[in-house]
């Protein structure tokens, strides 16, 4: 296979929860540029429709699937319409951002549902028709998207205004998530379905100066990540340049979790 060709999608279908979100926008985009079909999921039908038009209006192939991805008998149902589905991408996230004394456990069954439990039950949901596409092609990618706080604490000495704290109901359903992606990746291994985690840093969406910089400071590289350079990463664990990993943790921190 040429090297140009590994990173290509034409003609593969690609689902992407969250997909109207800070870094989701940016992978949509990705694996919509690199020739995919990607389905757009998120909880907003207005949101999703005008992101998906201004998709399809530079030529790119996209649609829209509105519904909750913690409503499961929505996810069964949807999915069981799909008779292809070549790359899962697992975005999602619920999550309510409450000071430590005020966290219920309700928060955290929430987040985590949205995280661990949606994702098991998308793939299984989807698992035809990943079948199908390792039929069609010889394999199928499963992505799901954890973050550096599921590998180490939050340094709450950078997070100076209750706000911006990285909530206690967060890492652990990321830390779930990354052993839920091992035990899918030996799972379905036999089946040619890769699962992979990509592990993203520090990529904020807010425009706090300040807090940017302290966030920068505790990389190696000096600097937080921009929503777009996500898209090289999903790409690689997406396409079939990455046909011999599964069951990894691809971290995207700028060397955050390397000190």
């Amino acid at each position: 296979m040429a090297v140009a060709s590994l990173f290509e999608l034409k003609g593969r279908i690609a689902f992407v929860s969250g997909g109207r979100g800070h870094l989701g926008a940016a992978m949509v985009t990705a694996l919509a540029e690199a020739g995919a079909h990607v389905i757009v999921n998120g909880r907003n039908p207005a949101a999703l429709e005008d992101f998906v038009q201004s998709l399809t209006s530079r030529g790119l192939a996209a649609e829209a699937a509105a519904f909750d991805i913690t409503d499961f008998g929505a996810v069964r149902r949807f999915f069981a319409g799909r008779p292809r589905l070549d790359i899962l991408v697992n975005n999602a996230v619920a999550m309510r951002l409450k000071a430590f004394a005020a966290l219920e456990p309700a928060d955290f069954a929430a987040t985590y549902a949205s995280q661990v439990t949606a994702s098991f039950e998308a793939l299984r949901a989807a698992l035809p028709a990943l079948e199908n596409a390792v039929a069609a092609s010889g394999e199928a990618s499963v992505i799901n998207i954890a973050s550096m706080y599921g590998q180490v604490a939050p340094d709450g000495r950078i997070y100076a205004d209750a706000d911006q704290q990285s909530p206690f109901h967060y890492g652990p359903a990321k830390a779930a998530l990354l052993q839920l992606t091992r035990h899918l990746a030996a799972e379905l291994g036999p089946k040619r379905i890769r699962v992979n985690a990509l592990v993203p840093g520090p990529f904020p969406a807010a425009t706090d100066a300040e807090f940017t910089q302290r966030l920068a400071g505790r990389t190696m590289l000096r600097r937080v990540g921009r929503a777009e350079e996500i898209a090289g990463p999903l790409l690689f664990l997406a396409s079939p340049a990455a046909s011999f990993i599964t069951g990894s943790a691809l971290s995207v921190d700028g060397g955050w979790t390397a000190w």
